[in-house]
């Protein structure tokens, strides 16, 4: 018999990541689960005792890990794109082009600035024109390239994010120099920090004569954004789109931040990396617009999204002309899928198609499953995830009635939790919940606390598709009590009743030491021994509780089935008439 090999995990883990360390399928793990008795998904954690079982079950001798000692422990959660490059040895590194997405408020000149970035390019007389719009473009200024993702805005920017993927590097906030800080702009702030990657202020318009910067700057500084010119760290560059004004400080200062942050990307790997934008041209069929962000995408390829895979037939580059490679931080259209793409998916190439294949079949079976048993991140679940260790944050978006309640609600949240788990405002606003706040609670994986505000009816049904856990309050107290438990690990789970059948009172008896107990006849659903039970009488309750027996004949049963006869007696109440209506019913957790 051969040697078991043995894997070391934490005290609680998800069964993709137990399937990842003993390089099985998902499927086989929930298999395995299923066989004693467990029914669980793909994303559910279960705890040491049982994944030990199950990894013995598969041949593995499982050990709990080591926790690492304090000193070697990391300050920060990594980021969505600190993770990409984390497995890679730093000796492989080299420096990639940074990643940059240009948001803010509608008519503030966004579209305008990227026309003029491309324009100044072309006229620097970089080879090649420009034959195709794509959403992802390079441009060079001194010798070095920078990638811009064109976006619609933050409300693309953030469903990428909220799909897994995080493509940006540097945001640059383009705020108009006559109009200030509007709704969208702090909208596109918030988005951009929640990212947690640096921001530049485009500050534009300055051609025109009701352009003011320095109350622009003002506005900036009351959102935290204070530029460098006065005394902050946020740089600053006045522009005008139209007249192509200061745009090559513009790309000055993108190149200098990038070399502060050091992006660098292992060309020498299979090539990972993120839909930017798909589409079905009528001639050569599924197109997809990818962002190589680590490694190198060679024609050829054997490509994996999501559930599509495919081989790559021919790329082009944002000029529209063939090439046979693209490395990282490099946009791409490949041809070859046999569909159309979802952007904000990631990709990855793989080492043939039948391991694609493979793959995919284990992606949809995660996708039917994840239909019918949908993931909810709850209050409860990002505390589990803090014992975890997988987080030291609790991110929240706050949303007010009137900013005079605001207030004292931000600084009673404030003074919440401890070094080991803080409670971390995304955002604090007026108005009700809509679903820019969802869709940030989603990416930032993030819950929303309403006080005495509705939710839009758009910003539910997304809320309800992407697991957002939303929860209002009309009482402050109350709302700062169940944030305060839930950075404990006190707050109780919420819970909704199931009502499983109903039954009817058809006769009254005295038994010695048991007191009475009633004839009833089930006459919908099922009577369970194991359910709670209410006893209507005119429209109002008279008990709530448990049961203390449940017959049929002489002999305790597990359940009555409807329209059989059955008795039974309730733990602390025996106030039985004939004609009261017995309701049985389970709770169970809110998922």
């Amino acid at each position: 018999m051969s040697e078991q090999k043995t894997i070391e995990i934490p005290e609680v883990i998800t069964i993709r990541d137990l399937a990842e360390l003993m390089q099985v399928s998902p499927i086989d793990v929930i298999k395995q689960l299923m066989d004693l008795g467990i029914m669980a998904n793909i994303n559910q954690q279960i705890d040491f005792e049982t994944a030990a079982i199950v990894g013995e079950e598969m041949g593995f001798a499982i050990q709990l890990e080591t926790p690492l000692a304090p000193e070697e422990e990391e300050a920060a959660p990594r980021t969505l794109r600190q993770r990409l490059y984390e497995d890679e040895d730093p000796q492989d590194l080299e420096p990639r082009p940074p990643v940059v997405t240009v948001l803010g408020h509608v008519d503030h000149g966004k579209t305008k600035l990227l026309d003029a970035i491309r324009h100044t390019n072309v006229q620097e007389g970089e080879a090649g024109g420009i034959t195709q719009r794509i959403g992802a473009y390079q441009v060079t200024i001194d010798g070095k390239k920078i990638t811009f993702i064109d976006t619609p805005g933050h409300e693309a920017f953030t469903a990428m994010r909220a799909r897994g993927a995080q493509v940006t590097d540097i945001a640059i906030l383009v705020v108009a120099a006559d109009d200030g800080v509007m709704p969208q702009t702090r909208e596109a702030i918030d988005h951009a920090r929640a990212a947690q990657v640096p921001i530049i202020i485009a500050l534009n318009k300055i051609d025109l004569p009701t352009a003011n910067p320095e109350r622009v700057k003002q506005q900036l500084a009351d959102h935290e954004l204070v530029v460098d010119d006065w005394g902050g760290d946020v740089v600053c560059v006045e522009v005008s789109a139209k007249l192509h004004q200061n745009i090559e400080d513009l790309l000055e200062n993108i190149l200098l931040i990038a070399e502060v942050e050091e992006l660098k990307a292992n060309p020498n790997r299979a090539a990972v990396g993120t839909v930017i934008e798909g589409q079905m041209d009528p001639s050569r069929g599924p197109l997809a617009t990818l962002l190589v962000q680590n490694g190198t995408l060679d024609q050829g390829d054997v490509l994996l999204i999501g559930e599509i895979y495919g081989r790559v037939r021919a790329m082009y580059d944002d000029r529209g002309h063939r090439i046979k490679e693209s490395k990282p931080s490099h946009p791409v259209v490949v041809m070859g899928l046999p569909s159309v793409p979802t952007a904000g998916d990631t990709f990855q190439v793989v080492q043939d198609e039948r391991t694609a294949r493979s793959i995919a079949a284990e992606r949809s079976a995660e996708r039917a499953d994840r239909a019918t048993r949908p993931m909810r991140l709850s209050l409860e679940e990002l505390f589990e995830r803090f014992q975890a260790g997988e987080i030291k944050e609790m991110n929240v978006i706050l949303k007010a009635d009137i900013q005079g309640s605001l207030e004292p609600i931000v600084d009673s949240l404030e003074r919440l939790g401890d070094a080991e788990l803080k409670l971390k405002i995304l955002r604090q606003d007026t108005g009700n919940i809509n679903e820019s706040d969802v869709m940030l609670a989603a990416a930032s994986q993030a819950i929303i606390v309403g006080f005495n505000v509705i939710v839009d009816m758009a910003a539910q049904k997304t809320a309800d598709a992407e697991g957002v856990d939303i929860r209002l309050y009309d009482i402050i107290y109350k709302l700062v009590e169940d944030m305060d438990k839930a950075l404990k690990g006190l707050l109780e789970p919420e819970y909704h009743d199931v009502i499983i059948g109903h039954a009817e009172v058809r006769a009254v008896f005295r038994i010695s030491r048991q007191g009475k107990i009633a004839g009833l006849y089930v006459t919908d659903g099922t009577a369970a021994r194991n359910a709670l039970v209410r006893v209507h009488r005119d429209g109002e309750i008279l008990f709530d509780g448990r049961l203390a027996s449940l017959k049929r004949f002489t002999e305790d049963t597990r359940e009555v089935k409807a329209g059989f006869e059955c008795g039974v007696g309730l733990e602390g109440f025996g106030d039985f008439e004939v004609g009261d209506v017995l309701e049985f019913y389970r709770k169970e957790q809110v998922t």
